[in-house]
């Protein structure tokens, strides 16, 4: 695309996704037509700029959203329940030409538990109170998170505990490289397959199983990631 005022080469791009969520995107554009985008991104590496005809096709929208500020308390009630998340209608919003809702929350932002369901955490037509992450341009859509109006238990138990402590804990999942086990409510840690025996094994369930109770100790905290590493041969000098 090349920019009014710059005609020696193509400084301007429009992705698919911003082009038009009203009718084919196909016909939206055509070589030689003049089109009316917003400047949503500037590369300086390869010299060009991300335009969007969606921010002009829907003006109130998109100042609505980059009016928005991280932390800011937005409510709304859940429009639509998708594997990948939640679509919000927003109370004090406008609506989205062609989403369920402006405010879209992630499914782990749903909750400092593991969610196994979507549902189980939310319903349609409930009435939910979030915090802004960030404006999504390329959706034209509010990110929320509802967990993080809530205590982040994680925090709480890296704060009363330490490197070595021996915990009793619950096989709760098993993947290729190792166990997750719950170490408290809300919370769960991971021992890896090299950790699991004394003598090296291939799979966890070589020696566990989901469900199993197990005694573990505390190898690694790490509070801004909100990982826990564990290990269970440290523990079990019976383990082959």
């Amino acid at each position: 695309m090349t920019l009014d005022g710059f005609s020696g080469r193509p400084l301007g791009i429009v992705w698919p996704s911003d082009v038009s969520w009203r009718g084919e995107r196909a016909t939206a554009v055509k070589v030689g037509r003049r089109i009316t985008g917003e400047v949503t991104d500037i590369d300086l590496d390869k010299g060009r700029a991300r335009l969007s005809m969606t921010a002009t096709e829907d003006p109130e929208l998109w100042a609505f959203l980059r009016s928005r500020h991280r932390g800011e308390i937005l409510s709304g009630t859940v429009a639509a329940i998708e594997r990948f998340g939640v679509f919000v209608s927003l109370d004090d919003g406008p609506a989205h030409p062609v989403l369920p809702g402006v405010g879209f929350i992630t499914v782990p932002e749903l909750s400092w538990h593991h969610v196994d369901s979507v549902s189980d955490v939310v319903q349609v037509g409930q009435h939910v109170t979030c915090e802004f992450l960030q404006f999504d341009d390329w959706n034209g859509e509010a990110r929320l998170s509802l967990r993080a109006l809530r205590p982040d238990p994680f925090a709480a138990f890296a704060e009363g505990t330490r490197v070595g402590r021996i915990l009793p804990v619950q096989v709760t999942r098993l993947v290729p490289f190792g166990a997750f086990v719950r170490v408290a409510d809300g919370i769960e840690g991971l021992v890896h397959v090299r950790e699991l025996a004394r003598t090296p094994v291939e799979t966890p369930e070589e020696v566990v199983r989901v469900g199993d109770d197990v005694t573990v100790v505390i190898t690694g905290i790490d509070v801004q990631r909100r990982r826990l590493t564990l290990s269970l041969r440290q523990t079990s000098p019976d383990l082959p």
